[in-house]
């Protein structure tokens, strides 16, 4: 089990500590991932009352299933509280870096738990990066029920999951963050950061702009953003330009989809603006 989230200690640590041991400097994402379902923002057509995955709380019990979406909208979140709420053992993978020979000592692991009385969810992120004989290879522990399989994915399942491991897994659709959802975030990041920085209307619907529905890459922003303006010995956050903002072009400079002429490169905070 997850010993910073499904330990039996429930505290918070004061002082983050990355993976590479170094304190104070985890992301604001991460410091404010949630801890319980009530934290968790968005995705109410799957976390309102008595919707799917809030069922599955409810209950404790979780059955195999595929979380698809884009990136940053909590699928990992969702896998940790669900392994937290079944009271079940957690194991990590990510389909970039691993291979068969981690899904075998992953279900290693799993076996030891389970001599001990201890189910097991094994969470695969990217899990559309595994090749056919990766995903084969968890069939039987699927079926056999060692592991409960929850993956992660941002491509459509039909297509990218075997059908084999697809039929044993119920897909659940997580949407992109609205503005609802950002503004509940933003609250959060400011008691976080330990600051009361107004953040005027037009820059937060940049910031939301330029999230795109990413509620790691708005908390990455808010973070730079507030913490500059609070350098500055300002109070207010507000954009430098009147007019409509939009997230940056993928290949430089480009007509926008508002119709309203080219981009530009508005200082500070770094957004691209329409005219």
């Amino acid at each position: 089990m997850t010993q910073d989230l499904f330990g039996e200690s429930t505290e918070k640590p004061s002082s983050p500590i990355n993976q590479a041991g170094v304190t104070g400097s985890v992301p604001l994402a991460e410091r404010i991932r949630p801890t319980n379902l009530s934290e968790v923002v968005g995705q109410i057509h799957l976390l309102g009352p008595g919707k799917p995955l809030t069922l599955l709380f409810e209950q404790q019990h979780v059955h195999s299933l595929i979380l698809w979406g884009p990136p940053g909208v909590g699928k990992t979140t969702l896998a940790r509280l669900l392994a937290g709420a079944a009271k079940a053992q957690f194991i990590a993978l990510s389909a970039v870096l691993s291979g068969v020979k981690e899904i075998r000592a992953a279900i290693e692991q799993a076996s030891e738990y389970a001599r001990t009385g201890k189910s097991t969810i094994l969470f695969i992120d990217e899990i559309h990066r595994f090749n056919k004989s990766q995903q084969d290879a968890l069939l039987p522990f699927v079926e056999s029920g060692l592991v409960t399989f929850i993956g992660a994915t941002t491509e459509n399942p039909s297509f990218e999951v075997n059908s084999a491991l697809l039929s044993r897994s119920q897909v659940y659709v997580l949407n992109s963050l609205n503005s609802d959802d950002f503004a509940r975030l933003l609250k959060r990041a400011q008691a976080e950061l330990n600051t009361e920085i107004t953040v005027e209307s037009d820059a937060f619907d940049a910031l939301c702009a330029y999230a795109d529905g990413d509620a790691r890459r708005f908390l990455n922003l808010v973070e730079i953003t507030l913490l500059q303006t609070k350098a500055q010995g300002l109070t207010v956050l507000v954009l430098p330009h009147a007019g409509r903002w939009c997230r940056p072009p993928l290949h430089g400079p480009t007509n926008c989809a508002h119709g309203l002429g080219r981009h530009r490169l508005g200082r500070p905070p770094r957004f691209y603006h329409c005219q």
